[in-house]
């Protein structure tokens, strides 16, 4: 048989053979600086939030010695955990400053949106005014709250002038510690979030309020059954980020009283701090993580569960 004309098994490459093969490198051409310049926000991503997650999780079944080694030790860890007094004592405080925190600061931004929302003039003045608490630098609020807490402070002053009797001894009883620090922190951190319901409440349309005015409604009326139906799936995003938050506190806690007093201030996270720095028991500190990140979990896909149904509902 002739060479020239001898045939052959190969199929040629065909164009949607060619344009398939050439996909990767089109994509790559068409968002490779989107890639180069998310690469490193993602490296660090990577390196200081899920490497010491992943790391978190193979210490807690270790003793943690930096002197001689590590030591596997099982399920110890956890079992500590569920044996210590000091932990039960702090998931109770953790859950009493949670629902103070929710009763008693939650709704204030929400408020303050809607207030702010319906003035007419100088809008602006108010905006800046209730987010200037936010700018304070922590130092400075801790040295100006614990001066206002004083029982010989301005509101101790206040209140036996006006009523009479002795002060309340806001950091020293322990029946108004864990209240006086959510007042605090509510004072100096519902700015952020006003700004952000301010904001959802801007963007509804006008014109339902202006047809709701038409009808008769007033400002009750309008805000019941326009301005919180449209701000439900904001409402209860800020309700699980505040859980997730509030669940994780311990800088007030720790600045101000150190946990006490009679460990009324020790939250859960507080507690994890001590283990580690305190105690010097990593091992222990890092299944506390382990355990915070489960329940946090649970309840971030909790939150996406019912955002689901209530947008295949809307």
């Amino acid at each position: 048989m002739n060479p020239l004309t001898k045939s052959t098994t190969s199929v040629p490459i065909g164009p949607q053979a060619a344009a398939r093969r050439s996909r990767p490198q089109v994509l790559l051409r068409k968002y490779g600086w989107s890639l180069a310049f998310l690469l490193p926000a993602a490296a660090i991503f990577l390196l200081f939030l899920w490497l010491p997650i992943m790391k978190g999780f193979v210490y807690s079944f270790y003793s943690i010695d930096f002197v001689n080694g590590n030591k596997f030790t099982g399920l110890d860890n956890y079992r500590t955990v569920l044996a210590d007094p000091d932990v039960r004592i702090a998931i109770k405080n953790t859950l009493y400053y949670m629902f103070l925190c929710l009763i008693i600061g939650f709704w204030v931004p929400i408020v303050f949106a809607i207030a702010i929302s319906e003035i007419k003039r100088f809008q602006g003045v108010f905006r800046v005014a209730a987010y200037l608490p936010n700018v304070i630098p922590v130092v400075v609020l801790y040295g100006l709250w614990r001066w206002l807490y004083d029982p010989v402070g301005p509101i101790n002053a206040s209140i036996t002038s006006l009523w009479g009797g002795e002060g309340i001894s806001f950091l020293s009883d322990t029946s108004w510690s864990m209240i006086s620090l959510v007042f605090m922190e509510t004072w100096q951190q519902f700015g952020s979030a006003m700004l952000l319901y301010l904001a959802a409440v801007l963007s509804i349309p006008r014109d339902w309020y202006e047809a709701a005015e038409i009808d008769g409604a007033g400002i009750w009326q309008r805000i019941r059954h326009i301005t919180l139906p449209s701000l439900r799936s904001l409402i209860l995003l800020m309700l699980v980020l505040q859980i997730i938050g509030t669940s994780q506190a311990y800088q007030s806690q720790l600045a101000l009283l150190d946990g006490g007093p009679m460990n009324a201030t020790l939250t859960y996270a507080l507690l994890i701090v001590k283990y580690a720095t305190t105690r010097l028991d990593m091992g222990t500190a890092s299944a506390m993580g382990v355990l915070m990140f489960l329940v946090l979990g649970v309840l971030a896909m909790l939150h996406f569960r019912l955002d689901r149904k209530g947008g295949d509902a809307a």
